[in-house]
């Protein structure tokens, strides 16, 4: 089949590649592929004299993946599982897909095409084809070292551990919950260079993280060894700032020795990009890699399921062999915005129950602990060190009831408990983007008014400290930034409201006493990182300034020393992972939305600690709960048993 160019009807479209030929011309008119998709392909073609219509629409495909957050496409599936990225429905049936096994065949024979998993089996090209999965050649190099990286790992510490110390630490540090999986987790932390501590929000990751880096410091006291050097990592500013508080905090309260806790109180955390090292002039590689170690002992990694598959690879290859590596987070959240669902692929069938493999098991019987888990399956070495920590501490039992049901996928259980709503949740059946159905939003504006109201009297009284605490009472979460529902269009609603209700007046040009700001870009020398957030007080009667929360301590600029700042009203669930609000607001999309998932409706629900509003339709919810994010990843098939196809 030879390309066909098509004349464009309309020139000036960006969303159309003008001179895409006949197969990609269709795709790319319905909405399946962008015109970058297009454009990267017919550059491929060109270089590789490749003129078939039907592998150009594969590598079209593939180049499209990672930015949707797969890995590679499976072209076996692609003609049931593709979509397009608007929200409109759109009938897709009637694309001319090509026959999967004479598709396959095409592509394995074109000049673009490496075929098979194995590196020495073939040359290095573009386009990398593993049965019907269709990688791009760097994401399934990235997979396949990570996979490997992460197996080396999971074999048990190389170093001797001393298991009396262990035992009386585990003891000290968790009296009265020796059988707790966070001591479980704490365990295997020491006696194995890899552990994942998963979990839902307050199930007690980062004071478990803590008590790892205590334990860890009393083997080396034990040993008369040097302390081990940790680093504490996590992939945004905001998630190192409130692991560091977190780790700080929890030091403080520990039965632990004095110099223990003050090498606990002295520990940073920084982004993994500013851990792993910038390197000028490159966007993937860095400073540390297989070839240049990171220095430290124990590499500590918070809010694991919002990084990328490229990233931990450029992460994992940068550990010494010889470390140990801790990876932190909650599976059930929503994964990066890039390629790959690294943390979810890890844990695996770990989610569903514990797993602790003969090594684990049997190390951890010697320090007297009897485990009660089921066995990974053979030859699944990974999962020897996964603990999923399930006792939530934070948040109420309705809202933890209602998170576990989205979480299992039992959208019946989600409608009873949002029909009949314990205490702390309240459902709203609307749709929140129809302006016929504002009344029914009453308690959201109501609770909105409230809370801004405390922020501006707080912040009129320069108690900035008092409108941090008010402005942390209350959000408004949506998953669109535009749209009816979106932020946006929200955040100009309640500015509506708040004009009526909250004297609040632009006497600083357009700053205003008891603003909300949230932070859109990291500022190192502020210490102001992008998510979070703050409030412009009343300093003198004639001077104003925007105050932030920093580990207890009250951080205050001059607002003209802010450089990229939102006034925060409404923001989107995306954006709020890793904060926590007293009373969380949730506006759903429509059930047509293409980033409506199970975990975006999870991650929302979790945000709230005491007071969960929930609007959106039950089709919505419905919509929601039977939806989970499915990336397309090899990476736990390589980790559980099985490889890649």
């Amino acid at each position: 089949m030879t390309t066909t160019l098509v004349s464009d009807p309309d020139p000036f479209d960006v969303r159309r590649a003008r001179r895409a030929p006949g197969l990609l011309r269709e795709f790319n008119d319905i909405g399946v592929l962008t015109a970058g998709d297009v454009h990267v392909a017919l550059r491929l073609a060109a270089l590789g004299g490749e003129q078939d219509e039907s592998v150009l629409l594969a590598a079209a495909l593939a180049i499209r993946a990672p930015r949707l957050g797969h890995v590679y496409v499976d072209l076996a599936t692609i003609s049931s599982t593709a979509a397009v990225e608007t929200d409109e429905p759109v009938d897709l049936s009637s694309l001319p897909w090509p026959a999967v096994p004479a598709w396959a065949d095409r592509v394995a024979a074109s000049e673009l095409v490496s075929v098979g998993d194995d590196e020495s089996d073939a040359p290095s090209r573009p386009l990398r084809l593993v049965g019907t999965w269709l990688y791009l050649d760097r994401y399934w190099r990235e997979e396949r070292c990570a996979a490997a990286d992460l197996l080396a790992f999971s074999d048990p510490a190389a170093a001797d551990v001393q298991v009396d110390v262990l035992r009386e630490g585990l003891a000290r540090l968790f009296t009265g919950q020796t059988d707790s999986r966070q001591c479980l987790a704490a365990a295997s932390a020491v006696l194995r260079r890899l552990t994942v501590v998963a979990g839902g929000p307050g199930t007690g990751k980062t004071t478990t993280v803590a008590r790892i880096v205590a334990l860890l410091a009393e083997q080396a006291t034990a040993a008369d060894v040097a302390t081990p050097l940790v680093a504490l990592a996590a992939p945004t500013g905001k998630a190192a700032a409130r692991l560091e508080e977190a780790v700080h905090e929890e030091a403080l309260d520990l039965d632990v020795d004095d110099p223990i806790r003050e090498q606990l109180l002295a520990l940073q955390a920084s982004t993994l990009h500013r851990l792993l090292g910038w390197r000028p002039g490159s966007h993937s590689r860095f400073r540390h890699d297989r070839n240049n170690r990171l220095p430290h002992d124990v590499v500590v990694v918070d809010e694991t399921s919002m990084v990328s598959l490229s990233l931990v690879a450029r992460l994992i290859e940068a550990v010494r062999p010889d470390a140990r590596l801790i990876l932190v987070g909650d599976p059930g959240q929503l994964a990066s915005i890039e390629a790959g669902a690294v943390l979810g692929d890890i844990v695996g069938p770990a989610s569903g129950a514990l797993q602790i493999g003969d090594a684990a098991r049997s190390l951890l019987a010697d320090a007297g602990h009897d485990v009660g888990a089921k066995e990974p399956p053979s030859g699944a070495t990974i999962g020897d060190g996964i603990v999923v920590l399930d006792r939530v501490h934070r948040f109420g039992g309705g809202i933890a009831r209602l998170a576990e049901a989205i979480r299992r996928g039992d959208a019946d259980t989600v409608l009873v408990t949002l029909t009949d709503p314990p205490d702390g949740v309240i459902w709203i059946p609307v749709d929140g983007g129809n302006a016929t159905a504002q009344d029914a939003l009453a308690p959201i504006r109501e609770r909105a008014i409230d809370a801004a109201q405390r922020v501006t009297d707080a912040a009129r009284d320069g108690a900035a400290k008092e409108a941090i605490e008010a402005l942390g009472s209350f959000r408004l979460l949506c998953a669109h930034r535009r749209g009816p529902q979106g932020v946006a269009a929200w955040t100009a609603r309640m500015t509506s409201w708040l004009a009526g209700a909250v004297n609040n007046s632009n006497a600083y040009g357009h700053w205003y006493v008891g603003q909300p700001l949230l932070v859109t870009e990291n500022d190192y020398e502020l210490r102001l990182y992008n998510g979070d957030t703050g409030v412009v007080v009343q300093r003198t009667p004639d001077r104003i300034s925007a105050a932030f929360e920093r580990r207890g301590e009250i951080l205050e600029f001059s607002p003209t020393r802010l450089g990229a700042v939102d006034t925060v009203y409404a923001m989107t669930i995306h954006k709020s992972q890793g904060s926590q609000f007293e009373t969380a607001a949730v506006l759903l999309p429509a059930p047509t939305s293409r980033i409506l998932t199970r975990e975006l409706l999870y991650t929302a629900a979790t945000r709230a600690s005491q007071h969960l509003i929930l609007a959106g339709t039950e089709e919505t919810i419905r919509a929601a709960v039977a939806r989970p994010i499915a990336r397309a990843s090899g990476l736990g098939s390589r980790l559980w048993g099985g490889g890649a196809k």
